[in-house]
């Protein structure tokens, strides 16, 4: 009898030990929230802005300033991405691109031309899993790979903004993440753009980008839309002439920021 209790009690504290009292939730965030209208910023709500808040996450910045962030998703190049380049360099503009392994592969000329002149290379992940269905260490890896390879072909050695795959995360990415010394960054300003076989037209492109502008916008757009190339230069005029100024992500991070909501 004393055997068996000796060993449930060894068990019991095994198990408190082993087993956190309270697990990280890896419940899936699908990102998303009503669109912006008339200028005025979207709210994610205040269960979103507080965990973003706690793992330095960020989807906008202040509402206060007539400040753009403007970053693209690279998953794979469609022959759109030079262009998008030129655009970017005529009207001095600053982007963060989010790339995976395959567009590293696959286009490393436009990787090295995006640092050489002057954007930030982002993480999307090396083959864009939703990050909340992956074990840590595959995680860790996905995320490494990227920076690793990036290093190897441009000046760009250090890495530090993530754009979650499918725009999926749970507060343990979030947290796992932060712990290998990024930040995920979302978005405020988005809209399907990513259907390559059903492009609307510029002008499509183009009306999204306004009607959903606002002051601290970080706007999401994929390279292989033939409609953002085409918009994006008239886009960034007009925008500028609303009087909006357009940031890197590291002006961001430099600007002290109170809450995810503001």
């Amino acid at each position: 009898m004393r055997t068996i209790i000796s060993l449930f009690i060894a068990f019991f504290i095994s198990f408190t030990i082993t087993v956190p009292s309270q697990a990280i939730s890896n419940e899936p965030i699908h990102w998303g929230f009503k669109r912006s209208s008339n200028g005025v910023p979207p709210d994610a709500g205040e269960a979103y802005n507080t965990l973003l808040e706690k793992y330095d996450a960020f989807y906008k910045g202040k509402a206060n300033k007539k400040v753009l962030y403007l970053t693209f998703d690279n998953g794979y190049e469609n022959g759109y991405t030079a262009k998008i380049l030129d655009t970017l360099k005529q009207e001095k503009v600053p982007a963060t691109f989010f790339v995976t392994g395959h567009y590293l592969r696959s286009a490393p000329d436009l990787v090295r031309r995006m640092v050489k002149e002057g954007h930030i290379v982002g993480n999307h992940s090396w083959s864009h899993p939703d990050l909340t269905q992956v074990s840590d260490e595959k995680l860790k890896r996905e995320l490494a790979l990227v920076e690793e390879e990036t290093a190897k072909m441009t000046k760009q050695k250090k890495m530090e903004y993530l754009r979650p795959p499918r725009g999926i995360l749970s507060e343990r990415t979030l947290k796992l993440a932060k712990e290998e010394g990024y930040t995920h960054v979302l978005w405020s300003l988005a809209f399907v753009d990513w259907q390559t076989n059903n492009q609307k037209g510029w002008q499509y492109s183009y009306d999204n980008i306004m009607t959903q502008a606002h002051p601290g916008a970080v706007i999401l757009l994929h390279t292989v839309s033939k409609d953002n190339a085409e918009a994006l230069e008239k886009a960034l005029q007009d925008l500028k002439k609303q009087g909006y100024q357009f940031k890197s992500l590291d002006h961001y991070k430099k600007n002290p920021k109170k809450k995810a909501a503001e």
